[in-house]
């Protein structure tokens, strides 16, 4: 599959993700941990392959075992942005560990 073959997604709450829609992203609204589970598992399952879903971090943190599972897997990647409520620091703090973890020191 060719890099211009994948696509974005985002998942969150109803008025966090519509704006995206207008940047082309293919955006899908979970209002609860179990719709967000749902969604999550169609997204990469779904026949349109997607190398970038973004979740919001509220709804992330209502299901972090399947955050957890994504930072093993390439693509998808699973990012963490904050909502229209704002952020809970889980994003930054996510790629922090990352960063860490490639460099394999602490980083702050």
């Amino acid at each position: 599959m060719k890099p211009s073959d994948y696509k974005i997604a985002i998942l969150g709450d109803k008025d966090s993700v519509t704006a995206f829609k207008a940047l082309g992203l293919h955006c899908v609204a979970a209002e609860n941990a179990q719709e967000a589970k749902r969604e999550l598992r169609a997204l990469s399952a779904a026949e349109e392959k997607f190398a970038i879903i973004y979740i919001t971090e509220q709804l992330a943190q209502d299901i972090p075992e399947e955050v957890a599972a994504y930072r093993e897997i390439a693509v998808p990647a699973l990012i963490l942005i904050p909502s229209k409520a704002g952020s809970l620091g889980l994003g930054s703090a996510a790629l922090t560990q990352s960063a860490e973890r490639a460099a394999g020191v602490k980083l702050f």
